[in-house]
């Protein structure tokens, strides 16, 4: 069949003709600068010195590489200081929350921590009920026996201050706010991904370490003391290198139990592609399309800023102090 060379019906050939005299010169009419700013999306503006660029929001002009210039309003703000906090520094033009219209994160106040974490204000106001580790030993009713000693979790220890408990709250809940996410201090099964019959450890290659009845105390011990607002002593922070990291607020102890890594649980076949930073090994299966793990993209807690503290770098692995372990915590 023969193609069709006919011009299309919304295609109109057009021919050209020489002019024999000269156009009359139309009349323009200049526009202020004022209506062409107002009409434009927005305008670039090349100041000719940027040395007295200050945060708009701190008022700083320390730190002049974490500086972002705003491509609207030309203001100037901190990575750190503007709200969501940016990561990495933008490719291309940047614009403020408050030219893009993105809703800012606030200083949350304590009512709406306390409601980001689900915690009645009877029991934050309460005097904190931690383990001291400075008690009395239980005695041994039974002879010693010279072998390896086995070390056993520590409870983590509290903040005695409700104040500075809030301050680090807070920046757990304004990192999660940041990042779009919701605080779950438990795995969840979210429709078509991975049910909860799919962690099942029979089916981990090689078998999982058990808890032994001491730690399964000590971890239900922690999660209690959660649910009262009595959180691991750190700050969630930003550093323009790393992003989102933790800060211990005192001196922890070895072998001291943090939190627990939760997230939406998936299999790993599904997350093949996914580059995201916030992936935990949940189970590893005999059959490998069995495999699981923990996304903490959605929701997750404390121990999405803990884990693979840039340990890409010989100065990350040197911040390496932190071990994740999974268990199995039935006999």
């Amino acid at each position: 069949m023969a193609p069709d060379t006919s011009p299309s019906p919304s295609l109109r050939p057009l021919s050209f003709c020489r002019r024999t005299h000269a156009p009359e010169s139309p009349v323009l009419k200049w526009k202020s600068l004022e209506e062409v700013m107002a009409k434009a999306r927005y305008t670039v503006v090349e100041r000719e010195d940027y040395d007295d660029l200050i945060c708009d929001q701190c008022g700083s002009g320390d730190r002049p590489d974490e500086l972002l210039l705003c491509d609207k309003c030309d203001k100037g703000f901190h990575m750190k200081c503007v709200r969501p906090i940016v990561v990495r520094v933008p490719i291309g033009s940047w614009i403020c929350p408050d030219c893009s219209g993105m809703t800012s994160v606030r200083r949350l106040t304590q009512k709406r921590i306390l409601d980001f974490f689900r915690i009645r204000r009877r029991d934050f106001a309460r005097k904190c009920t931690a383990p001291s580790r400075d008690a009395r030993r239980r005695r041994r009713t039974r002879p010693l026996v010279v072998q390896k000693k086995k070390r056993r979790l520590l409870p983590f220890i509290p903040s005695e201050d409700p104040v500075q408990r809030l301050k680090q709250m807070g920046s757990l809940a304004s990192a999660l706010t940041a990042l779009h996410m919701e605080y779950s201090d438990h795995l969840t099964y979210m429709p078509g991904m991975a049910p909860g019959s799919a962690n099942d450890t029979d089916f981990e290659r090689g078998g999982m370490q058990t808890l032994s009845m001491e730690d399964t105390e000590t971890l239900e011990n922690c999660k209690a003391m959660s649910t009262r607002g009595e959180c691991p002593p750190f700050m969630v922070v930003f550093d323009s290198r790393e992003g989102y990291t933790v800060e211990a607020d005192s001196p922890i102890k070895d072998m001291t139990f943090i939190a627990e890594y939760t997230g939406d649980v998936d299999y790993m076949k599904n997350r093949e592609s996914d580059d995201g930073d916030s992936m935990m090994t949940l189970l590893l299966s005999k059959e490998e399309s069995q495999s699981l793990v923990i996304c903490a993209d959605k929701r997750g807690n404390l121990a999405r800023f803990i884990s693979g503290i840039n340990n890409h770098t010989l100065e990350g692995r040197k911040k390496q102090n932190c071990k994740c372990v999974r268990y199995n915590d039935f006999e």
